[in-house]
């Protein structure tokens, strides 16, 4: 099948017929990973009925994501309660950091008048789930090793031969620089990229001769922009929590079957919703990688917020609704 591809100034927006896995050595390296696939619940044509089988359905993807991610590439996983708490650990030693749950929140009136009270043996279930990892992030030392950011700074600064208060002159702070971006114990912070920028100068300069150059990556000199491409972005949105309450889809953007009035996709999220996790995690011009696209809803999106979207559907029938969708949509743009 030949995928469809569209192009939207320096944004490329590609969907292919193909398993996920036989695309991420083609696809350029990603800013964000949407993953809405397999649930473990029989909801839709694939989909196992048991959330056990998914670590096993997902071991190879999430392998793949690890080869291909940045250090500022976030995850969103999305599922049920259950199927997510069965690929935490999978994600973790894969390299993928917790960050923070969203639950999407539909209200009472996504089973309103579907439950049977005399029968039923819980709480109605009105919510999914959608998980934030971030990619843990590994520094190489003066001597090759691997260590983690935190480390790498205080051993970067150690070998300069200066006393640790003289990163605080580094900055320009009083005790900031010593308190919260080289502390030995667990309260740390990210050093904004400003101050990495003035700490990197201040070794190179005053540091001891035969150690330098001092905080290099992969061979690089410091910079800012190489420095806040070492941690995940978050662009953050007032307003918005950790909880999404929003109706399923009801109305004109629920795609559905002409003839019988059903819908197209079992799973179809809202636009809201996928922008919401677009914007917070990358910025225009970043590349999305959507490895289930269905009805390419995260193509759509990143089209609109000016992002390049590699995605893969692997029913026909599902790609080529998709396909349609994104072709009336490039249509009604270019009138």
């Amino acid at each position: 099948m030949v995928p469809y591809i569209q192009f939207i100034g320096n944004e490329k927006i590609v969907l292919e017929n193909k398993d996920s896995l036989e695309c991420y050595d083609t696809w350029p390296s990603p800013t964000v990973i949407f993953v809405d696939g397999p649930y473990g619940i029989n909801g839709f044509p694939g989909d196992p009925k048991d959330t056990r089988m998914l670590p096993e359905i997902y071991a190879p993807h999430v392998s793949a994501w690890s080869k291909y991610a940045q250090p500022n590439t976030t995850l969103w996983f999305w599922g049920t309660e259950l199927g997510w708490a069965r690929m935490h650990e999978l994600l973790e030693i894969n390299g993928w950091e917790y960050e923070q749950t969203f639950v999407w929140n539909k209200g009472i009136g996504h089973v309103a008048g579907n439950v049977n009270s005399k029968t039923i043996r819980q709480a109605p279930v009105v919510t999914e789930i959608c998980v934030r990892y971030t990619k843990r992030v590994s520094m190489t030392t003066f001597d090759g090793n691997k260590v983690n950011i935190k480390t790498w700074l205080r051993m970067e600064w150690g070998r300069t031969g200066l006393p640790l208060y003289k990163t605080n002159v580094a900055c320009g702070v009083k005790n900031a620089a010593t308190r919260k971006y080289f502390t030995a114990d667990d309260v740390w912070y990210f050093p904004p990229a400003n101050a990495m920028k003035m700490i990197s100068d201040y070794a190179n300069t005053y540091g001891d001769v035969s150690g330098r150059p001092y905080f290099t990556i992969d061979g690089h000199e410091m910079t800012e922009e190489l420095w806040e491409a070492m941690r995940a972005k978050w662009n953050h949105i007032h307003g918005y929590t950790n909880v999404w309450s929003q109706p399923a889809l009801h109305g004109r953007e629920r795609l559905k079957v002409a003839e019988s009035n059903k819908s197209v996709h079992y799973n179809q999220k809202p636009m809201s919703i996928i922008e919401y996790i677009i914007r917070t995690s990358s910025d225009k011009h970043d590349v999305v990688w959507d490895p289930f696209a269905g009805l390419a809803t995260t193509a759509l999106c990143c089209r609109r917020l000016e992002r390049s979207c590699y995605s893969a559907e692997i029913s026909e029938e599902t790609f080529n609704r998709a396909r349609i969708r994104l072709s009336e949509l490039e249509l009604i743009a270019a009138i």
